[in-house]
């Protein structure tokens, strides 16, 4: 699998476990339609973290989908690799799994009218080791055409998927 499509074609599952069959797209297409006949306005927020643990790292992408004012539910992919990286490679690494996911889904965020946030975790403080990748990371997901948003604003990412690497 080449590593363009490693996100989209890679196994999604929810937070209990259960593996999500059909591929990515049409889980969340089932979802936004369910949401939204069920009265809900939805917005999407997609973000990605990593842990190095030994010689490998970890990432977690998750899709994030929040029924404003009523909670919400995400979809989760977890990858690891054996490839060494420098804290900015693997943030700007993490950034890039985000867009990934975010450009392949955006038509149907655009046919259902859901707002969509690329989220990264990436401090905006100077004082912190991820603050060297804002800038780069900035450029990167706004040059997409994506909303941006770093900590302590990018819930998805630096919660929601730090959560399950």
């Amino acid at each position: 699998m080449n590593a363009m499509n490693s996100v989209i074609q890679s196994r999604w599952h929810r937070l209990d476990g259960t593996i999500i069959s059909p591929p990515i797209a049409e889980a969340v297409e089932v979802a936004l339609v369910k949401e939204q006949e069920s009265g809900y306005q939805i917005k999407v927020c997609i973000g990605t973290d990593s842990q190095v643990r030994g010689a490998e790292t970890e990432f977690a992408t998750v899709i994030v989908l929040l029924r404003k004012g009523h909670g919400g539910f995400m979809f989760i992919n977890n990858e690891k690799t054996r490839q060494k990286m420098t804290l900015k490679e693997r943030l700007l690494t993490e950034v890039s799994r985000s867009i990934e996911i975010a450009y392949h889904l955006c038509p149907l965020f655009d046919k259902y009218g859901t707002e969509l946030e690329v989220h990264a975790d990436i401090n905006t403080n100077p004082r912190f080791g991820s603050n060297t990748a804002l800038s780069e990371a900035m450029g990167y997901i706004l040059s997409m055409g994506f909303t941006f948003k770093a900590k302590p604003d990018a819930h998805a990412a630096s919660c929601c998927a730090n959560y399950v690497v």
